[in-house]
């Protein structure tokens, strides 16, 4: 049985998970920062990397306790080392080197996107590729074709805001706090999805796989106040009010969501979606895109909601590379730039 120590720190989760070659997850820990970036209704990298420092050993430390192994007994060590904010994914490369370095193990880096989709592999208990994989999440909003584990082919994604940071910047404009995804999906709840029509970019362009959100938070913005309106956070807003500006933003988000994979499918020809990331929780979204999808009969596998937000299971995505001879040296860098391959 070979071990594998993963670590991941590409945004605000300091995460480490020891998983063995069958896929089961021996010991997992995810410390968050929510807390520290709940006041900024978003995260600061520089906060976030001081937090990484902290937290880094104690985490890997708990992830070992958990599975019952010590480091003498993981057989490679993995990280995620693109994409991300720099200073924490330096944090975790700096780890995952000198842990290699010590331990005379080899080192695997993983591109965490290709990770969130990997998650739907893990999820499944068996193969699920090819496919088309959609990344949804704080920072990126992504489509792939996915032709094995580590044969990822970028098809389009967004040009400016992620859906996930439009989450967190319309719930900081409604007063819901941080982290917005899940802030604003209980707000929709008791809101009317057809109070406000929200614009919905590039949604008819089937030839067109690329999505825009930042439109999307102004016509919010203005929804609330009207344009040019400085003092718009002074507007008292009802609980009904709130409500159907958050079940309409979600609703416009979803549609882009669903349409555009959609379309990805319809291009590539590919019978089987796979979906991870922090928005993949969004309950409407896996409602919506279900129900899409069954009437296609196009095979949906979207990763359980533990698996979707940032964590280092997913980095059990390094047994394919290592089976591979996909193995990197103590000159890995952290890449912070989306790495489309």
């Amino acid at each position: 049985m070979t071990r594998l120590l993963t670590i991941e720190t590409t945004c605000d989760e300091t995460a480490a998970a020891v998983v063995d070659d069958n896929l089961r997850v021996l010991g997992a820990v995810v410390a968050s920062q929510d807390e520290l970036h709940g006041p900024f209704h978003g995260v600061v990298p520089e906060i976030a990397a001081r937090a990484h420092l902290e937290r880094i050993v104690p985490v890997i430390d708990e992830a070992l306790r958990r599975a019952g192994v010590t480091l003498a007994e993981i057989d490679a060590i993995a990280v995620a080392h693109t994409p991300g904010l720099a200073g924490s994914l330096l944090v975790g490369v700096v780890a995952a080197k000198t842990l290699s370095l010590v331990l005379g193990k080899p080192l695997i880096g993983i591109n965490h996107l290709q990770a969130h989709i990997y998650a739907c592999r893990i999820a499944a208990g068996r193969d699920v590729f090819p496919c088309v994989g959609l990344v949804v999440s704080g920072g990126h909003t992504s489509l792939y074709r996915c032709r094995d584990a580590c044969d990822f082919e970028w098809l389009g994604g967004t040009i400016d805001d992620a859906a996930g940071e439009a989450f967190d910047k319309v719930a900081s404009l409604l007063g819901l706090g941080f982290p917005g995804g899940p802030a604003v999906a209980r707000a929709a709840i008791d809101g009317d999805p057809a109070a406000h029509r929200f614009p919905r970019s590039f949604i008819h362009d089937e030839d067109r796989l690329e999505f825009s959100f930042s439109g999307l938070k102004t016509a919010v913005r203005y929804a609330i106040a009207g344009p040019g309106r400085a003092d718009f956070r002074s507007v008292a807003l009802t609980p009904r009010q709130v409500a159907d500006l958050a079940a309409s933003f979600q609703e416009a988000v979803v549609d882009c969501l669903v349409e555009k994979s959609v379309h990805a499918l319809r291009k590539t020809g590919l019978r089987r979606l796979c979906v991870g990331g922090g928005v993949a929780a969004n309950q409407r979204f896996r409602e919506r895109l279900g129900q899409m999808l069954a009437k296609r009969r196009i095979e949906l596998i979207i990763a359980p909601p533990e698996l979707c937000t940032d964590n280092a299971v997913m980095g059990a995505i390094a047994f394919e590379r290592l089976r591979a001879g996909l193995v990197d040296g103590l000159d890995l860098d952290p890449l912070p730039g989306l790495v489309r391959r």
